[in-house]
């Protein structure tokens, strides 16, 4: 073999091998991305939003837990959320439709693919948010629930809001004075974060001209639909329908006004229903339900109020754990509140209290027995979380049982809802006008 022939087979020779090295590189390089699509088996079951005025929630449920990092963007304001184990998907993109042009806090969202096996969701926000994002474990009929909350910089006072809504009111000018009065007192949000130096501190109500200040609470909300009859009614439907019912009966009192702790459908964890109520410095608080049993025979209305020694019967017992259960279902971060702060609110139950919680209990249950019939002939008691504001009368009414199938068409109507609204009304009146609020005593 010549030199020239040589020469082309070490130049072949060499051309093979490089086309051999790059073939490998090629390879290696390929590998990393082929495991990283593998890994990314992570599923989106549903993707719902809640929108409303004192923040908005978006919740993804998936089929297996997966690890979400966020930052805050500026100049515009954008949160960024990076979900890890997942792919683009048609569930995924639904989140864009779901924003709904009246959101007060998220302009639009856009979904990318960031990484192989990482999601970029990143949100066009109308104002600066303070962001909780957090997991939650399956409870209920949900899955696991990777939860984005978008609370506002700085919480809206509801007494405020309470005396905006009553603009034309001659009675607002003294909403008004009692907001600016109390204008350093702690503002509770949705998340339930007070000020635990002042979040007992309860300035005076013994004003005599003030309105009677009802605190009307619809029970449920949002991620937590509470009990479903057979026809698909959601008991946190019916209740804030039944609610704003009794708020416009309220509001067309000359001496009343009604404070609401939700207006739309949104979750509100259940202490912080008690520290709304305690901050607007109601009179009284009624928390609305209607229940479902095991047995749907069961029908009927009952009033509750709260326990110190025990549950009054065992199905008191059963319905105050079951309600006690809807921070799981609802979705609440612990690891955002004060615990310390919701310890104390939930443990300072005083006698009086609870005596004039019996006392309007047994004036409404009387009321709203001529309208469906009642399940209990007295007032049940038992350790709803919902009903420990320390002063503030509460009660708990159960309208009816939703898993009757009678008594859900009832709860359907809404002229019955308003009979239920009115005869709420007619006992709480008819409580007051013999005995004065319990704040007003001293």
């Amino acid at each position: 073999m010549d030199n020239k022939a040589h020469s082309q087979e070490n130049a072949n020779r060499r051309s093979i091998t490089r086309r051999r090295i790059l073939g490998a590189s090629a390879t290696l390089l390929s590998l990393p991305v082929v495991s990283k699509v593998a890994a990314a088996d992570g599923q989106i079951l549903a993707v719902r939003t809640w929108p409303a005025d004192e923040y908005t929630r978006v919740t993804l449920e998936l089929n297996a837990p997966l690890r979400a990092e966020h930052f805050m963007l500026g100049n515009p304001n954008r949160l960024v959320v990076d979900i890890q184990g997942l792919t683009i998907s048609q569930a995924l993109n639904s989140l864009i439709s779901k924003i709904r042009p009246n959101d007060p806090y998220i302009s639009t969202v856009r979904v990318a693919q960031n990484r192989a096996d990482v999601v970029r969701l990143v949100f066009d926000l109308k104002q600066d948010i303070a962001p909780q994002v957090f997991t939650l474990k399956p409870v209920g009929e949900y899955q696991y629930r990777l939860v984005l909350d978008l609370y506002p910089k700085v919480a809206k006072d509801p007494i405020l809001a309470l005396a905006k809504d009553l603009d034309n009111d001659p009675l607002a000018q003294v909403l008004d004075n009692l907001a600016q009065n109390n204008s350093n007192a702690p503002v509770p949000s949705v998340s339930g974060q007070v000020n635990p130096a002042t979040a007992n501190r309860q300035p005076s109500r013994a004003n005599p001209n003030r309105p009677i200040l009802v605190a009307i609470d619809p029970g449920h909300g949002g991620e937590d639909p509470g009990a479903i009859g057979a026809r698909g009614t959601r008991e946190k439907d019916i209740v804030l329908a039944i609610g704003r019912q009794l708020r416009d009966v309220i509001n067309s009192q000359p001496n009343m006004r009604a404070y609401m702790t939700r207006e739309s459908d949104f979750f509100v964890p259940l202490h912080v229903r008690v520290q709304k109520a305690r901050r607007v410095k109601a009179d009284l608080f009624v928390s609305i339900h209607a229940d479902a049993f095991t047995n749907r025979s069961a029908r009927g209305t009952s009033v509750f109020a709260l326990s110190r020694n025990g549950a009054s019967s065992a199905a008191a017992r059963w319905l105050a754990k079951k309600e006690n259960a809807s921070d799981l279902i609802g979705g609440l971060d612990i690891g955002a509140h004060d615990r310390q702060t919701a310890s104390v609110l939930l443990d300072m139950s005083t006698t009086a209290q609870i005596n004039d919680s019996l006392k309007i209990g047994h004036r409404v249950l009387g009321s709203l027995a001529q309208i469906n019939g009642i399940h209990s002939r007295k007032v049940e008691q038992a350790g709803f979380a919902v009903l420990k504001a320390p002063d503030i009368p509460s009660i708990l009414v159960e309208t009816a049982f939703i898993s009757n199938p009678q008594e859900e068409n009832f709860l359907r109507s809404p002229a019955n809802q308003r009979q239920i609204a009115r005869a709420i009304f007619s006992g709480v009146n008819d409580y007051f006008s013999t005995n004065p609020p319990l704040a007003r005593t001293g």
